[in-house]
């Protein structure tokens, strides 16, 4: 019989609100990863205190605050990234958005070797974005487009991160109550139990 891997997960809320729907479905995730023996930790990019702004972009580099060279260290330590955030104007949060443009540095997340080519530096580490709407996911791709594209392919991807696993759950003002909420919670904490 083949034991199961224990994998080392990083659970990132990307929602500025802490009592978001983001917030409960992150923890169940991390209930069921606990509770399956995987290693966790987690951080609300509301408790993070840093300038999410690149004043000069890449010319010139910003010292990272103290939060984001933790939040490197947590990202170079997992096996498994998991982020969390609500699709707002069919992207992320401005908050998390500036987040990736301070930390997903040259060094840390890809190291260019030409004009056209270069080194990811996160491979070997695993994703699962887990995305929340009011609008129904099917009827945001028709209309807008692959919105995920931005974080799955232009940030993770370009790192080395994959495979890298989409969860969409919309339409959650409008539609189901509380028992449509919780089934999307039993969902997110067996994908937790599953690390993926």
């Amino acid at each position: 019989m083949f034991s199961k891997k224990i994998k080392k997960i990083f659970i990132l809320v990307g929602h500025p609100d802490i009592d978001s729907f983001n917030c409960t479905l992150a923890s169940e995730y991390e209930k069921g990863a606990l509770e399956a023996g995987h290693e966790v930790r987690r951080v609300s990019i509301s408790h993070m205190k840093f300038d999410p702004i690149l004043h000069s972009g890449y010319r010139l580099m910003q010292d990272l605050e103290p939060d984001l060279v933790s939040f490197q260290e947590n990202v170079r330590w997992c096996d498994h990234f998991v982020v969390l955030y609500p699709s707002w104007w069919s992207t992320m949060p401005a908050l998390l958005k500036g987040l990736f443009d301070r930390v997903w540095l040259p060094g840390f997340a890809y190291k260019f070797t030409s004009n056209i080519s270069w080194q990811r530096l996160l491979k070997g580490r695993s994703a699962t974005m887990i995305v929340t709407s009011d609008t129904i996911p099917l009827a945001q791709r028709i209309i807008f487009g692959d919105t995920t594209n931005e974080l799955k392919r232009g940030i993770l991807w370009f790192a080395g991160f994959s495979p890298i696993r989409v969860h969409k759950f919309g339409y959650l003002k409008h539609f189901g109550g509380t028992w449509r909420r919780e089934r999307l919670k039993r969902k997110v904490y067996n994908l937790g139990r599953q690390a993926k």
